[in-house]
């Protein structure tokens, strides 16, 4: 089956946060919004046809998550990336971002040292902040177009730190990291006894002729430090239904976790978000090849113009997932003239760089899971207003 990337859909009006809230987020309603990182893609028939046929059972009482929803993770990542997880290691999160927090306040303790690389995912800052740990930046290193971790640096603050965050792969920076710097990484995590965070919920989102590793998989010695945390919700446009899991191997640092989850009362989730997940890894193969293809060709397309038609724009290509970060620095605004300026000239909501942390300013993201029709039209907003700068 071939499936229709191209297709516009309304989402005005279904509450949703990356076009009902333009004029809260943006002061207009106006503007083209590439920003939220979910996609504008339709959530695939077969998984929308599996929540329709529990939906038309009379009943949602209380429910339990089946074996078959966790086999269907488990085959997903055996024949993904050739990492073997059990049932048992699974654990039910709503989110991945409650799930940062729940492990920051589960496994840390008052005034810890906790590291993260920005720039990056900005939940991650208030994760360590907002519980009273300490937030330690180890600001990854912009090279040759390109990005890279500061070991050197790392080395130096792993010494007393508790923790790490980890995005693999990076959002926003799109980096998929290589096997060799997940080598290096685990070697320092190893030999200070830090405590990993791996945020692997981009990890089916890398892009052809890229591979994601799984951090679970580099160093024996993670088993004992270690929770990998994804979900199909950035994959297959399920963000809405709150559902994604939590794999830890050791015992003990599970069972930490769970009581956590347990004391909170948050590990039931919901009907629809089990059945959307268990069909999506069970039957969304052929689907997720296509769309990677189609996201692949709108960041060649993206790309490529804009390297012609607006050079001074330096455009971050992204290994892995949907979105690209983008270096306004040299038209010579500074961050809340640039965001003023894209607004109200380019007419574009993105996603400011400086909130990403140290590294960010001058920056944006876009997000280019949308139709084709889309980005040619970002394009020739960002050309437009831009080209008035040069």
């Amino acid at each position: 089956m071939t499936y229709d990337f191209d297709k516009q859909i309304d989402r005005s009006e279904t509450s949703s946060i990356k076009y009902d809230l333009r004029n809260t987020i943006f002061g207009t309603g106006e503007v083209l919004p590439m920003w939220v990182a979910d996609m504008d893609f339709e959530t695939p028939d077969f998984i929308r046809d599996a929540v329709k046929a529990r939906a038309e059972h009379p009943i949602y009482g209380y429910t339990f998550r089946s074996d078959s929803y966790f086999q269907a993770q488990i085959d997903w990542f055996k024949k993904q990336y050739n990492w073997e997880i059990e049932k048992d290691w699974i654990v039910f999160s709503p989110g991945i971002v409650p799930a940062l927090n729940m492990a920051v306040l589960a496994l840390t303790n008052r005034g810890d040292k906790i590291i993260v690389q920005p720039p990056v995912y900005f939940p991650f800052f208030t994760a360590v902040s907002n519980h009273n740990r300490e937030l330690v930046n180890n600001e990854l290193i912009r090279e040759e177009g390109t990005y890279r971790m500061n070991f050197d640096q790392l080395e130096e603050q792993a010494v007393d730190a508790r923790m790490l965050i980890l995005c693999n792969p990076h959002n926003p920076v799109g980096r998929s990291w290589r096997r060799e710097e997940l080598d290096k990484l685990a070697d320092i995590c190893v030999r200070h006894n830090l405590l990993v965070i791996s945020d692997e919920i981009h990890s089916d989102l890398v892009l052809p002729g890229h591979k994601h590793t799984p951090f679970a998989c580099v160093h024996p010695g993670l088993k004992s430090s270690l929770l990998t945390m994804h979900a199909a919700s950035k994959t297959f446009n399920l963000a809405g239904l709150a559902t994604s899991s939590v794999i830890i191997e050791d015992e003990t640092l599970r069972d930490q976790f769970k009581q956590f989850v347990d004391f909170l009362h948050v590990g039931m989730g919901n009907i629809f978000g089990a059945v959307a997940t268990e069909t999506a890894f069970r039957e969304g193969g052929e689907w997720h090849k296509q769309m990677l293809r189609y996201v692949s060709e709108n960041v060649n397309y993206f790309t490529d113009q804009l390297s012609v038609k607006l050079p001074q724009l330096k455009v971050f290509k992204p290994e892995a997932t949907y979105m690209v970060w983008l270096d306004f620095s040299a038209f010579g605004l500074d961050d809340d003239a640039l965001k003023s300026y894209i607004i109200k000239e380019a007419g574009l909501g993105l996603n400011a760089g400086i909130d990403f942390g140290s590294g960010g300013s001058g920056f944006m993201r876009i997000n280019l899971a949308c139709p084709r029709q889309t980005v040619a039209l970002a394009v020739e907003k960002l050309i437009l207003a831009f080209s008035k700068l040069s």
